[in-house]
């Protein structure tokens, strides 16, 4: 237990519960911040009596002597926010993604590397068991040399989750294939082993730019109006005034060891999930569920059509989504804030996923010109190697 860590909460919305994960990890939240009138009300409902700060100058002045914050705001103030708090001296958990831009993924990384202050991105996906079995029979050699990885991603639950609020404007999120993408080209990269240089996309907003149904629904979070009720898609109501982010998305990607991948993203599909196919040398994975009750499958033989796989692994845990990987890496978090430890994730293949998004989606705005994806700055690849190594895949 991680009893000596004092951190607060920067956001009050839809995410800001994961704060509860450190406070069960022995962390003592003494302050949110959010300048919504309503979220003191939020705030005491899920953390109980605390202060809530209108912003984060407030927040330092009130607590000179917070280690941490846990920011959950949205994505388009996480530059700023980040910097503040990291050019104080306060260790960060930020929600992915990084940043919007590339630009402001960079300026967030500048800031971590200008003060020593720890910067930690939430990819909690590193952390889904689902991800690290195939890490772990990639690892192992079992499909060979990984030369392709294809993704798709049924986002059932997107008129809901990204369609009601902030979520769907590109002012606030550049696009949901740099947004909701994120997730999953970190994912990518870490099987694959390398990082995007090139891409070339397409997308549009298909569906929900029909809907007619409007509301602002900034008095309300998402857990007030998610219900798997609201179907089909096109009878969706109470949308966001302004939707102009594509829900239908695809990405291909050449990494710079050679591989190449491809995403797809539906915000409209009937089902909730996402599916990875990884092709070696020597044979192939695939995931069927990404969660409790799912497995992975491997194909290691020449054959025809063999639905099971020649052998098969169960996924076990995260039965509610990624609660449980929320939970380990608020952990892995906390750990790394106190005693300096390695860990799953890290800044730099962080703004590599954001840099590839935001490439993509000048792509496929662009009429899918292809798109290089610039690197990060050798030294503050360099620094982040130093001082947040990764952890041994042998010790996962």
């Amino acid at each position: 237990m991680i009893k000596d860590l004092t951190i607060a909460v920067v956001g009050v919305g839809a995410r800001a519960p994961i704060a509860e994960h450190a406070v069960a990890e022995g962390a003592r939240l003494v302050a949110a911040v959010d300048p919504d009138d309503r979220a003191a009300e939020r705030a005491a409902r899920w953390f109980g009596d605390i202060p809530v700060h209108r912003d984060v100058p407030a927040l330092l002045r009130a607590c000179p002597d917070l280690d941490a914050a846990i920011v959950t705001s949205p994505d388009h103030t996480h530059a700023e926010v980040s910097e503040r708090l990291l050019s104080a001296g306060v260790a960060v958990y930020l929600e992915k993604p990084l940043a919007t831009t590339i630009e402001d993924a960079d300026r967030v990384l500048a800031a971590a590397h200008a003060s020593g202050a720890r910067l930690y991105v939430g990819h909690n996906m590193r952390h889904m068991h689902v991800v690290r079995l195939m890490r772990e029979i990639i690892a192992r050699g079992d499909i060979g040399e990984v030369t392709s990885i294809w993704c798709r991603h049924f986002v059932g639950h997107g008129g809901d989750f990204y369609f009601k609020d902030w979520h769907a404007e590109r002012a606030k999120t550049t696009s949901l294939l740099l947004q909701k993408g994120a997730h999953d080209i970190d994912v990518v990269h870490w099987l694959a082993g390398g990082v995007t240089r090139e891409v070339v996309a397409m997308g549009d907003l298909t569906v929900y730019g029909r809907v007619d149904s409007r509301r602002d629904n900034s008095d309300r979070t998402m857990r007030d109006w998610f219900s798997l009720d609201n179907w089909p898609p096109l009878a969706q109501t109470d949308l966001n005034r302004d939707i102009d982010v594509e829900d239908l998305s695809m990405v291909l990607m050449r990494l710079d060891n050679g591989v190449l991948a491809s995403y797809q993203q539906c915000h409209y599909t009937p089902d909730y999930w996402r599916n990875y196919t990884v092709i070696g040398t020597e044979g192939r994975i695939e995931n069927f569920g990404d969660g409790a009750g799912g497995e992975v499958r491997v194909w290691t033989k020449r054959t025809g059509y063999l639905p099971g796989g020649d052998r098969s692994y169960p996924i076990t845990g995260d039965d509610g989504g990624h609660g449980d990987a929320d939970a380990l890496t608020m952990a892995e978090f906390l750990r790394f804030v106190r005693d300096g430890v390695p860990t799953d994730t890290d800044p730099v293949s962080a703004r590599e996923a954001i840099a590839a998004g935001f490439a993509a989606t000048r792509s496929l705005r662009t009429g899918s010109t292809p798109q290089r994806v610039p690197p990060v700055a050798p030294e503050v690849a360099a620094y982040f190697a130093a001082h947040q190594p990764a952890r041994p895949l042998l010790d996962h």
